[in-house]
């Protein structure tokens, strides 16, 4: 039996694109992709004219890098080259006896090894397959607090196992990174102090671990090397917001001096009219970037004929040209056009009148578009002549499967390959999710949205849709909640990202949101900056942080407490956590919090 027609079908794509082969390798010498800026080293590529030979040039018969297999492979939600990976396992047993090994394990860090609580309490709730395995060896006890607490005194844990766990790596990564002679985190100093300076810096943990995987050497660092690292790269303009951004999306930046091409991509940039940190608006701690590949795309565009104001208005309107693939996937397009006839004129027709589409969707619709051309029998010559003429409404229109087009329309395939040869934009009336919508919501919802591509979400991304359904009100009204924000003092990309994080933020009416900032600075005597780390606090109500704030002030009246800790350290641990860390401190602690709660009653039932 011969092989289905689907298959012949996708051979026939797979054939179609087959020949495009691209390879960013083309644009430039064959120098390191990784040299700094050090002495009068040249930068890393020489670029001739990216479009002089097209097919000399950009495409190599030679190169690894398939089109067909590519395409026919891979889903356009993005090319994104790296994506932290989800916890394989997850403990089945009752939260109960998982809650008691947490108290367990943080009690044994804390007062057993001496490690500083904060550290303990993050490590024991952030380590799930740890927790589990230590469950087993006491599963079957009555008091499993009890039992594990005795388990510890006789069998010490090898440290590192939960701690790389809580800053993110796999058991499999885990595995593979555990030291084979030490088990304490005290023994390893360097690890330790590398640690805390990323942490202090305002690193998350768990994003600590993806800075480990993929730049393990950053923590063998002696003493202050980090801190000189970072702040060489304070140097460049950026602010701290921006550099946590980069190094945890490029942890390889940290590995020796200012890398040379990051450098220039900023300087490009800065040439076309972009500020340095705007890069840190638009950049996912999620992905991992090449800067090379990303200055080879910005002197593309350079040579393709955009002005300096041009190429600053694309990038700023569509930064996933640089942020997918870090460019790379820009070059799949090209090769696709240039191999289907297309000129230097029509590739800078396409990018200076680019669809206000997100460019994973505009190339997955365009995926799409050909596979439904090779599915109702085009023909090669006059798919590439569809592609060529039509290629902005292939990315842009979201095709129903051809089976339900032929369906629907009650039409043999060769058929609809003649409509749709004859007259392409007939192509629209197939596309998914065209609803007629009233002109106030449209209104209403164009606001919205205009304010959301201000934040740095790209029109008609998945994020843009959640993020539509998570922020209450209309655009106006969000645009001067974020005014307010700023005018008290905040940096702009700190607004931003913290409402990007936490919606809710934005959803507070303004006089709320000033009524518990005063509260914060005035009352509490915490800096406005104390937002940014923190932002969930307005989202407390003013009389539960008054509540907590009197006892903890009382501990520190009593020399219970002798630092200043963080905002989220005493609101956003649950009740039970509060009484423990704190209202059991002191003898007297439950006697005081009690007289707190009552005297507070009034004050709780007529808000």
């Amino acid at each position: 039996m011969g092989p289905s027609l689907k298959s012949v079908r996708r051979f026939r794509v797979e054939g179609l694109l087959e020949s495009s082969r691209i390879s960013l390798g083309c644009l430039k010498t064959s120098k390191s992709t990784t040299s700094r800026v050090s002495g009068s080293q040249k930068p890393p590529f020489v670029t001739k004219n990216l479009l002089g030979s097209a097919k000399n040039l950009i495409f190599s018969h030679n190169s690894t890098f398939s089109f067909g297999r590519h395409l026919s492979l891979v889903e356009f939600r993005g090319f994104c080259t790296d994506v932290v990976p989800k916890i394989s396992q997850t403990i089945s047993q009752n939260t109960r006896a998982v809650a008691e090994v947490q108290d367990a394990l943080m009690d044994y860090l804390h007062g057993t090894r001496g490690m500083q609580f904060t550290d303990a309490e993050h490590i024991s709730n952030h380590c799930p397959v740890f927790l589990a395995k230590l469950l087993k060896k006491v599963e079957n006890e009555d008091n499993i607090r009890k039992a594990m607490s005795r388990f510890f005194c006789y069998h010490p844990i090898n440290e590192f196992e939960p701690f790389f766990e809580s800053i993110g790596l796999t058991s499999d990564e885990i595995s593979s990174f555990l030291p084979r002679d030490l088990m304490f985190l005290s023994d390893d100093k360097e690890l330790i102090e590398n640690y805390n300076v990323l942490r202090n810096y305002g690193i998350a943990h768990g994003t600590i671990g993806k800075i480990y995987k993929e730049a393990t050497e950053v923590f063998r660092c002696h003493l202050r090397v980090l801190e000189s690292k970072l702040r060489a790269y304070e140097g460049l303009g950026l602010s701290k917001s921006t550099i946590i951004k980069v190094v945890v999306s490029s942890p390889t930046l940290l590995n020796e001096g200012v890398e040379d091409e990051f450098v220039k991509v900023l300087e490009e940039l800065e040439n076309v009219g972009i500020q340095r940190d705007w890069i840190g608006g638009v950049l996912s701690e999620k992905n991992s970037y090449n800067w090379s590949h990303m200055l080879v795309l910005l002197q593309f565009f350079t040579e393709l004929g955009f002005s300096k104001e041009a190429l600053g208005d694309l990038i700023r309107r569509q930064p996933d040209f640089m942020l997918d693939g870090s460019g790379s996937a820009i070059f799949l397009l090209v090769g696709l056009l240039l191999k289907s006839g297309g000129t230097k004129k029509k590739l800078f027709s396409l990018f200076s009148q680019f669809p206000n589409v997100q460019f994973g969707i505009f190339m997955r619709n365009l995926w799409h578009g050909v596979m439904f051309l090779v599915e109702t029998g085009t023909e090669t010559a006059d798919i590439h002549k569809i592609l060529l003429s039509h290629t902005e409404l292939l990315g842009s229109c979201p095709l129903e499967e051809t089976e339900s087009i032929i369906t629907s329309l009650c039409v043999h395939p060769k058929q609809l390959s003649q409509i749709v040869k004859e007259d392409p934009d007939q192509l629209k009336k197939h596309a998914l999710g065209l609803t007629v919508q009233s002109i106030e919501h449209k209104q209403s919802l164009g606001e919205k949205k205009k304010f959301l591509v201000h934040l740095g979400f790209v029109e008609d991304s998945e994020e843009m849709k959640k993020a539509l359904t998570l922020y209450r009100g209309k655009g106006d009204e969000l645009q001067e909640r974020y005014d307010f924000l700023v005018k008290l003092g905040l940096d702009p990309n700190d607004v931003s990202n913290m409402i990007r994080a936490y919606p809710n933020v934005l959803n507070l009416k303004i006089d709320v949101l000033e009524k518990k900032i005063s509260f914060l600075i005035n009352d509490l005597g915490y800096p406005l900056s104390s937002l940014v780390a923190f932002p969930l606090y307005v989202c407390y109500n003013v009389q539960r942080v008054s509540l907590r704030f009197s006892l903890y002030n009382w501990l520190k009246d009593k020399g219970k407490i002798k630092h200043r800790l963080a905002l989220s350290s005493i609101l956003a641990c649950s009740d039970k956590q509060f009484m423990k860390k704190f209202v059991n401190l002191d003898p007297e602690g439950p006697k005081i919090w009690e007289d707190l709660k009552n005297s507070c009653k009034p004050a709780l039932s007529s808000s």
